[in-house]
């Protein structure tokens, strides 16, 4: 569900990103750290933070990996749609939309056009996240494999020895935009902790 805009806004927050620490730097800024720090929170934001730590909570998940979610799908833009029609915060299809509604009890009103809604996005997106974590061993990489390329996907991927040594998480992930899918969701995930959990926080 990774589309070529969300890229493309998060390269133009990098620059922006940049061109505030040389601007600080310019006015004479000399705590480097806290600057630095500052810069990494604008890159790695946390906003919509009432429903992410609810549906965290609620779903038994890391907020900071909901985020993790939530910044490589839309970058944080609510009306967010891609070329697969995927839609809202996390990026939801409409056939996992219908998978997902009655699982979560959504009141009977809810339609695939609500997931513009940036709380009932959040919700179906982290049922379901959780719903693939508890489905692969809560490994986070097959687990993002599985979001973004679907369960037939991975499952399929999971009886090929060259791709599981164990049948239950993936040691490799063979196509192209579900590898590059995998790890950017690590690799956020790790800046998130990195920023918000510093060593030693739990």
């Amino acid at each position: 569900m990774f589309c070529l805009c969300c890229e493309r806004s998060q390269m133009r927050s990098k620059v922006l990103a940049v061109l505030l620490v040389v601007l600080f730097l310019f006015l004479g800024v000399v705590n480097i750290p806290a600057l630095t720090l500052f810069v990494q929170k604008k890159l790695y934001p946390t906003p919509y933070t009432e429903y992410v730590e609810k549906y965290s909570q609620q779903y038994e998940l890391d907020p900071l990996l909901v985020y993790s979610f939530i910044r490589t799908e839309s970058s944080f833009k609510p009306d967010a749609r891609s070329n697969v029609d995927a839609r809202g915060l996390m990026q939801i299809t409409e056939m996992t939309f219908d998978w997902i509604k009655p699982r979560v009890e959504a009141d009977e009103s809810v339609v695939f056009e609500d997931l513009y809604n940036a709380e009932i996005c959040i919700q179906f997106g982290s049922y379901y996240l959780s719903r693939c974590l508890s489905r692969y061993q809560n490994d986070i990489a097959t687990a993002a494999a599985a979001y973004h390329s679907g369960w037939g996907t991975v499952d399929r991927l999971l009886t090929n020895e060259a791709y599981s040594k164990d049948g239950k998480t993936l040691d490799v992930f063979p196509y192209t935009q579900m590898n590059h899918y995998v790890a950017k969701i690590s690799k956020t995930y790790e800046k998130y902790q990195e920023i918000y959990r510093p060593e030693g926080e739990s």
